[in-house]
């Protein structure tokens, strides 16, 4: 399980980079829509067990928890392609006592245009009752080590935000 080492920085955005898969695209060589998930999820599990050191299975085993997904928003930018490498990167910018929301962007592999974006929700749950709990302690940790400072969520339009990370990309491309 997570322990918080107060001599250590976390970070607070994941990265990987990945090929989109021919059996992962529609006819005109897009990404299924469907797949971005896979694709995201897939990153953000790898990259949380790497970075810092946890596995959503050991949640499961000792403290009987995990997270729903209660809701998702998404925005199909541009295509990601059949053959593409691409740059998924995922961060944490939302927490209270029993939701998260997961913020996830797919850019080209150069990160000059953005492709896709997506909040994801999800509800902290105990298994055995399948109703929503506060976070245990030791996942506050983990929760407040890996937060994105400084963002007002919960005034925060989704449209908004796709147009500050186009921005964001704009800059990183024009350096």
């Amino acid at each position: 399980m997570f322990k918080r080492d107060p001599n250590r920085s976390y970070p607070t955005e994941t990265e990987s980079r990945v090929i989109i898969r021919f059996q992962d695209c529609d006819p005109l060589q897009h990404l299924n829509n469907a797949k971005y998930f896979d694709y995201y999820f897939n990153a953000r599990e790898d990259q949380v067990a790497k970075l810092y050191d946890f596995n959503p299975g050991q949640l499961f085993q000792e403290l009987k928890t995990s997270w729903v997904v209660y809701q998702h928003q998404i925005a199909y930018v541009r295509p990601a392609r059949v053959s593409e490498w691409v740059r998924i990167l995922s961060r944490l910018i939302y927490v209270n006592e029993d939701t998260t929301v997961t913020e996830y962007i797919m850019t080209d592999d150069g990160k000059t245009h953005l492709k896709n974006v997506l909040w994801m929700t999800s509800k902290y749950i105990s298994v055995a009752t399948g109703k929503r709990i506060p976070h245990h302690e030791p996942v506050k940790q983990l929760l407040e080590a890996i937060l994105v400072p400084n963002i007002d969520f919960l005034n925060l339009n989704f449209n908004d935000r796709i147009h500050e990370i186009k921005q964001q990309v704009l800059k990183l491309h024009t350096i």
